[in-house]
């Protein structure tokens, strides 16, 4: 019997490889709150193909109304029940997208009347609100300054403004890396490349020593680097397997040496090593 039930599941996870399902994200706002939170729900179906709609600033009878045709046609035309995730606040407007052909799951709807039995109170019913949200933004925005201003060592005189201070080879995922923790945790992050003359010193540049405590390395497989560089500079001595071997050597010893905490990009996500890092150094995000 069990031999059965596990070649039903297989069946089945190769009937479900070539699914395809669509899924719009519908908000009265950008529709970035509804993306996150559907994304993450429907990265539980990796078998499922999943085509991606988004429509954003539905907030008006009228863009419901053509927001459900839309979702209805093209259910039709696909002949496939098409899924909906919405942050939408006004009760009309969510009223009228429920009526769609669809599978709908509005996350105001579904968590606000919880939270107003547990508060005792009656929502806003606002659109556009957001604890905080003045804040919030300033916050964002001078974080990503910071990130672009104090990339790639171009300037180091504000280290001391610094969260962190991100530091490995080239072309290991420092830049990006900045950018997320500026952009999703208000975290201001500036990032340092070793360069030929400090891996010849094996030793940390006395700019970055007098902020050890704020340093924080990245490092990567070096046949994963090799690809990257070769993409960028080929045929040079930079990409070649040999150098990208040595750097990665001689940058983990140092990391090993001056207890410096590290994470191998190599199969972390920039979203893992930003959440990551923020874990093993204790940074908390400045987005409140």
């Amino acid at each position: 019997m069990l031999r059965f039930n596990l070649s039903q599941n297989h069946h089945r996870a190769a009937l479900t490889k070539n699914i395809q399902r669509t899924v719009f994200f519908i908000s009265d706002r950008t529709g970035i709150t509804a993306e996150n939170l559907g994304l993450s729900l429907i990265s539980q179906f990796e078998s499922i193909n999943f085509i991606q709609i988004t429509l954003p600033f539905v907030d008006t009878i009228e863009k419901a109304i053509a927001a459900t045709q839309r979702i209805n046609d093209h259910g039709q035309i696909h002949n496939e029940k098409p899924i909906v995730f919405a942050t939408i606040v006004n009760p009309d407007i969510r009223k009228i997208l429920q009526n769609s052909h669809a599978c709908y799951l509005d996350f105001f709807h579904t968590f606000i009347p919880i939270l107003e039995k547990e508060l005792n109170l009656t929502s806003s019913n606002v659109m556009g609100l957001s604890h905080g949200v003045n804040h919030a933004y300033n916050t964002r925005i001078e974080a990503v300054n910071f990130a672009l201003n104090y990339d790639d060592g171009a300037r180091t005189s504000g280290y001391d403004r610094a969260d962190v201070i991100l530091i490995g080879v080239s072309r290991c995922g420092k830049t990006p890396t900045s950018l997320y923790l500026a952009m999703h945790f208000g975290i201001r992050a500036a990032n340092y490349p070793l360069t030929e003359e400090d891996l010849q010193a094996i030793t940390l540049p006395k700019l970055l020593r007098a902020h050890k405590a704020k340093l924080f390395g990245l490092t990567i497989d070096p046949k994963r680097l090799h690809t990257i560089r070769s993409s960028r500079s080929p045929d040079s001595k930079y990409a070649t397997l040999a150098q990208c071997e040595r750097e990665v050597k001689i940058v983990e010893g140092l990391f090993q040496a001056e207890k410096i905490p590290f994470l191998s990009s190599t199969n972390l996500s920039i979203e893992e090593l930003a959440t990551k890092l923020m874990d093993i150094t204790g940074i908390e995000r400045r987005l409140r």
